[in-house]
C-alpha cells in the first residue's frame, strides 16, 4: 500500500479546519487524535484502513497518508478531503 501527500490550504482558524476533519473522520468510524499542530488519523474503507498523519503549518493542513487501499487513487482522497473540508 502506498502513501500520499498533500496540502490543504484553508481559511479561518486551525480549530474549525481541525474540528471539520474529525467530524469527517469520525462520521465514517474512524478515529482522530492530536492537537492543533499534528496528530494522526484512521479510517477503515471497504474492510481496508486508510492511515496517516497531520500538522498545521500556517493556513496549511499538510496530510501525509501512510496507508490506503492499492485501489485508491491519492486524488481521489484528495477530493473528498476537500469537499468535506471546504
Amino acid at each position: 500500500m502506498s502513501g500520499c501527500k498533500f496540502n490543504i490550504p484553508f481559511s479561518g482558524s486551525a480549530e474549525e479546519i481541525l474540528a471539520k476533519a474529525k467530524s469527517a473522520i469520525e462520521s465514517q468510524g474512524g478515529t482522530f487524535t492530536g492537537d492543533l499542530n499534528a496528530g494522526n488519523f484512521d479510517v477503515s474503507l471497504l474492510s481496508n484502513t486508510i492511515a496517516g498523519s497531520y500538522s498545521v503549518e500556517g493556513q496549511n493542513l499538510q496530510l501525509n497518508i501512510d496507508s490506503k487501499p492499492v485501489f485508491l487513487p491519492c486524488n481521489a482522497i484528495e477530493s473528498f478531503l476537500i469537499k468535506k473540508l471546504g
